[in-house]
């Protein structure tokens, strides 16, 4: 099996072109386990599937390394487009993508020569409704609330973003700390279906800086629908203007926020390979 190894700001995939595989989902959720090992196999933070979509102009089928499928995953998608595109799956620069979270239409922008230089996509309005995220709560909204977690009190705002995300501000980033209290609120009562949790520290008004705990995958150097969730909620506390530019370990993208929200960032191609599957 053909395989493409990628990455957005750090953020690594491998994606698949499985339009005529005939794989059940329970296999792809194998796959995923078996390929995303770091130790064992190629190694990824999660599995993209090329699916032939009825409603747009390709399906992108997105599990985390964990085997579990998401709904969406930002840094994926853009790697997503740049696998079919470089591969001519699609063929035109700007196309819709078919995602459990939606339509999301995006816009490949390349050089004189053709090259891939960045893909600006369109991450959907978001909600703050806690039906959606889903939540164990009575509150209609979940911002700025007070929660116990382990041995210390956080300040949590949460929405979904195409898939649940959790926001906590610090002053300073400590790797230890995240590790040690992200899984803790992923696996949080309050939360029935898990949250992505992302660590954010704004320096101005256009500029933050956001660390992840990913739901099913665990510290990332970078979760793409997390750096626009942090945006969003920044935005909407008045801590930031609506265009930012988001920065994780793995490097920066660009938030705009209007009607809808468009993040706009680098998806760069690691190496090709085959898969002994």
């Amino acid at each position: 099996m053909k395989f493409w190894k990628l990455h957005g700001i750090g953020n690594d995939f491998i994606a698949i072109d499985g339009r005529n595989d005939g794989k059940s989902p329970s296999e792809y959720s194998s796959l995923a386990l078996q390929v995303c090992n770091r130790r064992m196999s190629v190694g990824a933070d999660g599995l993209l599937v090329v699916k032939n979509s009825n409603v747009a102009d390709i399906e992108m089928v997105y599990y985390n390394s964990d085997g579990s499928r998401a709904a969406m995953c930002g840094n994926g998608l853009r790697c997503f487009c740049r696998f079919v595109y470089d591969n001519h799956i699609v063929n035109e620069r700007e196309f819709d993508v078919d995602t459990l979270a939606g339509i999301k239409h995006v816009t490949v922008n390349t050089s004189d020569l053709g090259d891939v230089i960045n893909i600006k996509v369109d991450m959907g309005e978001g909600s703050f409704k806690t039906s959606k995220i889903p939540m164990a709560t009575d509150k209609e909204k979940f911002i700025e609330e007070k929660v116990h977690i382990l041995d210390r009190d956080f300040t949590m705002t949460s929405m979904l973003m195409g898939v649940p995300h959790t926001i906590v501000f610090v002053d300073e980033f400590d790797l230890e700390m995240i590790e040690k209290y992200g899984p803790a609120i992923e696996n949080c009562d309050l939360f029935p279906e898990k949250t992505n949790v992302n660590f954010v520290k704004v320096r101005d008004q256009y500029n933050i800086n956001v660390y992840t705990w990913e739901r099913g995958c665990g510290y990332t150097l970078g979760c793409g629908t997390g750096m626009t969730a942090a945006a969003v909620v920044c935005n909407y506390l008045e801590k930031t203007e609506k265009s930012m530019n988001v920065t994780s370990k793995g490097g920066t993208v660009k938030i705009d926020i209007g009607d809808k929200v468009f993040m706009t960032g680098p998806a760069v191609k690691i190496c090709e390979g085959y898969l002994e599957v």
